[in-house]
């Protein structure tokens, strides 16, 4: 998959397009694609994706932004895993959210881009003010040579899927649920960092997992499974908080204990897979309280395994 940063000022070549936040990349998102990737066999053209850095809600809601699913990186992985030959990723500033919808259309979708079809959300809104939709994009497209399509909400198993709908799901700590939504299992990648090595000292080495958003959409200690490290996925459990007991620096940390696990793994970039919430994180007086349960944590984690094989 072909990445762009910005929006060219003429396209080379025309592509079938979507637009979208596309965080999480669920299975409505999912649908979408491959509609998507359909449309561009047929047509012979390239199929595209257009995303915005950072979210438009991020940029507009400033502290009550919501909190993201996945990483621009991982973003980038799942739409490539998904088929998609070009991903345009255009900064969301205050230029950008001040283009009209006739802008919009004019600037980046026929010029930019070279919109042949496009395939979009129902509900899809865009421009200043929000002003351009379906009806728009409709009679710009015949006008000028291009196809508009609109894809409805999926439903699965009789619930609407959406990133709020996963957000949601992960702050109950229903970890099975956010996998339906999803199509696998939560999970949340990055490169192992060095930490303070608290954890070897008492029996439970970690994995400094490094986050790149302040704000994770889920908090705890969970049974997980990580890749990146064998050919396997392997089994463990999982931090993710402020480690209040140790430092309370009040900055999110991911820290994974992986069974049975000796070498170092410093370095390598690994995905952390969130099976079930075992429990909120909690305040212990002293480091042996906290190793006690980290201990039962690992148990917990263990008997999972034992009944649910990788």
């Amino acid at each position: 998959m072909q990445v762009f940063r910005g929006i060219p000022e003429r396209a080379e070549h025309g592509c079938v397009l979507t637009i979208g936040n596309f965080d999480g990349v669920h299975r409505g998102h999912q649908a979408l694609l491959t509609k998507l990737t359909d449309k561009a066999r047929v047509t012979g053209l390239p199929s595209a994706v257009l995303t915005f850095e950072p979210h438009p809600r991020e940029f507009f809601a400033h502290d009550n932004r919501p909190r993201r699913l996945t990483s621009l990186r991982e973003k980038i992985q799942l739409l490539a895993a998904h088929g998609v030959d070009r991903l345009y990723i255009a900064r969301f500033n205050t230029r950008f959210a001040g283009l009209t919808a006739e802008q919009f259309i004019e600037d980046v979708l026929i010029h930019g881009l070279g919109v042949r079809h496009l395939l979009i959300g129902d509900d899809f809104c865009f421009g200043k003010a929000r002003k351009g939709d379906f009806a728009m994009l409709q009679a710009a497209g015949q006008q000028t040579g291009f196809t508009v399509e609109a894809m409805h909400t999926l439903v699965h198993e009789g619930e609407r899927v959406s990133s709020s709908a996963v957000r949601a799901a992960l702050l109950e700590g229903d970890m099975p649920h956010a996998a339906r939504l999803l199509g696998r299992p939560y999970s949340i990648s990055g490169r192992v960092m060095h930490g303070d090595k608290i954890g070897r000292t008492i029996g439970f080495p970690t994995a400094n997992i490094q986050l790149k958003h302040r704000s994770p959409p889920l908090m705890g200690i969970y049974t997980v499974s990580v890749e990146g490290l064998a050919d396997k996925p392997w089994p463990g459990v999982a931090s993710v908080g402020v480690r209040p007991t140790i430092n309370d620096a009040g900055r999110p940390t991911l820290e994974v204990h992986l069974f049975d696990w000796h070498a170092d793994c410093y370095d390598a970039h690994l995905r952390v897979n969130f099976l079930v919430k075992q429990r909120d994180e909690e305040r212990y007086d002293n480091l042996a309280d906290l190793t006690a349960q980290i201990a039962r944590d690992a148990d917990q984690a263990r008997a999972y395994f034992a009944q649910n094989p990788l």
